[in-house]
């Protein structure tokens, strides 16, 4: 196989990245400064839904479009649907001067509780505790909501906890999830006026 060709456009809290694959081909444009536009175009209908919470409740703009191959299933396409997405995001994120860097939220979904917690620390570490009842999520595989946050905290180089807390509903418990962690992100890549142009770190870097 032959590796992956990738593009980068990064300027100002916003990234570009165009990743070809022989599985999939993914482009994801990123603004941590938007206002939570949502252009997602994949072929699986939720995770287009999820990929949209991340933006409306992050407030971040993302255009995304993936395509590929998912005759083995949807793994491939779900898996570098977050390797872009985290890469994006990560460059969006650059040194992270003035940045609060850590963010927290705790989301409710009718009977869910969902909790997120992240470190944009640049040392990538995912811990996710996300039982599901159901093998599809719409059309989506439930165990990828697993992997698919797994991927893109390595990817973004974020220390990532989430949890669901107590729900029912596997819908809603991986709604909560992402929009919880929307609203962690958009706490942590805040602009920290009491800390403006300083990398949040004793050591001076979170770029990794």
């Amino acid at each position: 196989m032959c590796p992956a060709q990738e593009m980068w456009i990064v300027s100002n809290r916003k990234a570009t990245l165009k990743r070809d694959t022989r599985e999939t081909q993914v482009e994801v444009t990123l603004n941590l400064d938007g206002t939570g536009k949502a252009s997602i175009h994949t072929p699986n209908g939720m995770l287009n839904h999820l990929v949209e919470q991340l933006a409306r409740h992050g407030l971040v703009d993302i255009t995304l479009s993936a395509e590929g191959d998912v005759s083995p299933g949807w793994h491939h396409l779900v898996e570098d649907v977050g390797i872009v997405l985290g890469r994006a995001l990560h460059e969006a994120v650059g040194e992270g001067r003035g940045i609060l860097r850590m963010g927290h939220a705790l989301v409710p979904m009718d009977e869910t509780l969902a909790q997120v917690v992240v470190d944009l620390s640049g040392r990538p570490y995912a811990v996710v505790k996300a039982p599901f009842d159901i093998p599809l999520i719409g059309d989506l595989p439930s165990d990828l909501v697993r992997h698919f946050l797994e991927v893109l905290a390595l990817e973004a180089r974020m220390n990532l906890h989430a949890q669901v807390l107590y729900g029912i509903n596997d819908h809603h418990k991986a709604e909560a999830l992402f929009k919880a962690l929307a609203r962690a992100l958009r706490q942590a890549v805040t602009l920290d006026p009491r800390a403006v142009g300083d990398v949040p770190s004793t050591k001076g870097t979170i770029s990794g």
